[in-house]
């Protein structure tokens, strides 16, 4: 290349010149170990969105039992405010062990415990045709246990034995749920038998539970479309002919059609004071144990209608939480689903994730209006012993997967190793 003053200079030569390397973190560099943690963190993320989730859950659960059963604790206990709020709490420290237990099993040996757990299951349930059944609100889905003075609702043992036992033959079906004979067998006769002892006691809100968690085990085992559409048909029909058959439930139906018309002294006196709950506490709320409704207006007020508490006490701004710890749930679960390679740790994951947040939903929509009164508890908020330690099992079984994902336990060791060693600086400087 010639310039303006005639000199020749040699052109600037760029292609085919290598560049410099982009400089990259040295190993061991606070840089390196920056990136290595925060791969890690996002490889264990849905241990970790699943637990904190579930945690944070339980916690408002036991603050919102402690304020919404004072009153009828002073009612039924001769005058303990407290003994509502202990009797949850000992469910609470039998349930947390019990999943944290859960979740260090090894998925092997789930499989292996998929069928005894699912017959143990369905005999336990069938103890409600015995003398020890007991009934309540027209159910008789408890037994009592002798010796121990306690009931025990066999049915919300069933759900995570049924959600074992259908990722286990789901998972060995694969293609075959193309053949509707491998659909019905074994799946849909088990899943068909604890839906039919559910339905003996007359417990409409677990029955409809228990379908939602067979839907979304099927659903992920790869179950063509076509069936959920027959299958949605047939179980509408099914569950018109089933309130038919009780004055109790088209009463109920009757009250949810016209629920704003309703006597709220009358059939839809709780659908009413619970919407009179969540409209008082507006958007921050009237203060956690200054609820009005919790006197006697609501019944269940914390069981089933925990939810209105919590909105009149901690307002829109509580409720929001609130869902919003179910979708952090969800996306926790999700994301097992999607990652796991386990076909069996899928679909029970899928099961487990379907009935707690089906279950979660019509609790709500119950609360808010949008469906007739059912009876079902909010999963890891509700009062219950029953309900709080199988829930809080089958969390400690998804959590237990989610430690199996590709590269989530190494992540999960290493974070326990980091966490030994600050404690070890820290302490080694207290010594200093």
């Amino acid at each position: 290349m010639t310039t303006l003053d005639g000199v020749r200079r040699p052109r600037k030569l760029t292609a085919g010149v290598p560049r410099p390397a982009r400089a990259t973190p040295r190993a061991g560099s606070r840089a390196s170990r920056s990136a290595a943690a925060a791969d890690r963190e996002i490889t264990a993320l849905s241990y970790y969105l699943v637990a904190g989730a579930a945690l944070l859950l339980l916690a408002i659960g036991v603050v919102m039992v402690l304020s919404a059963s004072t009153i009828e604790s002073i009612r039924d206990n001769d005058g303990n405010p407290y003994a509502e709020f202990v009797g949850q709490a000992k469910f609470v420290l039998i349930g947390l062990p019990l999943g944290i237990a859960a979740s260090r099993v090894p998925v092997e040996w789930y499989r292996r415990l998929a069928w005894p757990a699912f017959i143990g299951a369905l005999g336990l349930q069938m103890l409600i045709f015995s003398p020890l059944a007991r009934g309540q609100g027209g159910n008789v889905n408890w037994i009592y246990l002798p010796g121990v003075g306690q009931t025990v609702q066999p049915s919300e043992f069933l759900k995570l034995a049924l959600a074992l036992w259908l990722g286990l033959v789901l998972a060995r079906k694969g293609r075959l749920l193309a053949d509707w004979r491998h659909v019905l067998l074994p799946g849909i006769v088990g899943a068909g038998a604890a839906v039919g002892l559910v339905m003996a006691g007359h417990d409409m809100g677990t029955v409809l539970v228990i379908v939602a968690l067979v839907a979304g085990a099927y659903f992920v085992a790869g179950l063509p479309l076509r069936w959920f559409g027959v299958a949605g048909v047939l179980g509408a029909g099914a569950t018109a002919f089933l309130v038919a058959l009780s004055p109790s439930r088209v009463n109920r139906v009757m009250s949810f059609l016209g629920a704003s018309e309703a006597d709220p002294s009358g059939v839809g006196f709780q659908t009413r004071h619970g919407l009179w709950g969540l409209g008082t506490g507006g958007v921050s709320g009237i203060g956690l144990g200054a609820s009005r409704e919790k006197w006697s207006y609501l019944p269940e007020a914390q069981n089933d209608f925990i939810f209105a508490i919590l909105g009149e006490e901690l307002g829109l701004f509580g409720t929001l939480v609130v869902l919003g710890l179910f979708a952090v749930l969800a996306l926790g679960m999700f994301r097992v689903v999607r990652r796991h390679r386990d076909p069996f740790a899928q679909i029970t994951t899928a099961a487990i994730a379907t009935w707690i947040l089906a279950q979660a939903l019509v609790n709500i929509g119950v609360v808010i209006g949008l469906l007739p009164v059912i009876g079902v508890p909010l999963p890891l908020v509700s009062a219950g012993g029953s309900a709080m330690i199988s829930s809080l099992m089958a969390i400690g079984v998804v959590l237990a997967f989610a430690r199996t994902e590709p590269g989530a336990a190494r992540a999960l060791a290493s974070r326990k190793g980091v966490v030994r060693r600050s404690l070890a600086v820290v302490g080694g400087r207290r010594r200093g």
